[in-house]
């Protein structure tokens, strides 16, 4: 009887179509920083550099005169720049915390527990993502006036707490947990508040660390509840500051330039220590029975 050899067939791209494929992964590479490259440009341009048109790209003569304003600018306010720094990181560090907490927590019963009415519920989680932060802006200041919280930290912190977004985000991760994995931590005689810390959680770390970095940004740099809810000087925030520097025309173009790099450094940063975990939840599918 003569054996049937099956000869394994190797497909190999040609090292022109890796050239090629180099080189356009390159050139989308260099299109999508170039955002960030003429932001770092334009805070180190001097005033005629930035008015000049037409507008270059690239700084020809770079100067730190714009952040020596800056500083000159919050010098003059009677309430110290630090107090700005320290509002901002309380609101945005407690607020990013307590949303991956309760997000994490909610999301896993949805994900792991069978009980009535669980797919309403997620249902509504993913109808809230549609509306926008401007639909919901007159009914978040009616609720938070209700509460009493008008011109405290927890006007912005609280509905931080409830974003839709991390919970849709932390449920359909935790769906690929193998379930065999949960039953067999149960007959062990683990408790559910033991498998959600001690099992679940680490096995979608790379999910709360995507969370905390669209929480942080949007609690960093996007947060316009602050200026909504926050009328005390000495409560604001940096991005309120920096607004009002903005304000003061044509003539302060310069250190809003600055403004605009420094208030991209903590997000990018968080985003640099965290980019391997990131780019494994954007990748991978998670773990499958």
């Amino acid at each position: 009887m003569k054996g049937i050899s099956i000869r394994s067939k190797r497909v190999n791209r040609s090292w022109l179509m890796d050239i090629f494929l180099f080189l356009l992964l390159g050139l989308v590479a260099v299109f999508m920083a170039l955002p960030l490259v003429f932001t770092i440009s334009n805070a180190f341009k001097p005033l005629d550099e930035i008015f000049i048109f037409p507008p270059r790209f690239l700084v020809r003569n770079p100067t730190f005169d714009n952040f020596r304003n800056l500083v000159i600018l919050f010098a003059d306010t009677w309430v110290p720049f630090s107090r700005y720094v320290f509002n901002t990181f309380f609101i945005a560090i407690l607020g990013t915390v307590g949303h991956v907490i309760i997000a994490s927590a909610a999301a896993y019963p949805l994900a792991k527990v069978r009980f009535p009415g669980r797919n309403i519920l997620f249902s509504l989680v993913v109808m809230a993502l549609m509306f926008t932060p401007y639909v919901t802006q007159v009914p978040n200041y009616m609720t938070v006036t209700w509460l009493g919280m008008v011109d405290t930290y927890w006007a912005v912190i609280l509905p931080a707490f409830g974003m839709t977004l991390g919970l849709y985000l932390m449920k359909q991760f935790m769906e690929q947990i193998p379930d065999a994995l949960i039953e067999a931590a149960k007959v062990d005689g683990a408790s559910e508040y033991r498998i959600f810390w001690q099992i679940v959680m680490p096995i979608v770390k790379p999910a709360w660390l995507t969370l905390i970095i669209f929480s942080l940004q949007n609690l960093w740099t996007g947060n316009s509840a602050a200026t909504r809810f926050i009328y005390s000087e000495q409560l604001k925030t940096v991005d309120a500051a920096f607004s009002q520097i903005a304000a003061g025309g044509l003539v302060r173009t310069g250190p809003v330039a600055a403004v605009t790099l420094l208030m991209m450094l903590v997000p990018i940063t968080v985003f640099i220590v965290t980019q391997s975990n990131i780019i494994q939840t954007m990748s991978t599918s998670g773990i499958k029975e």
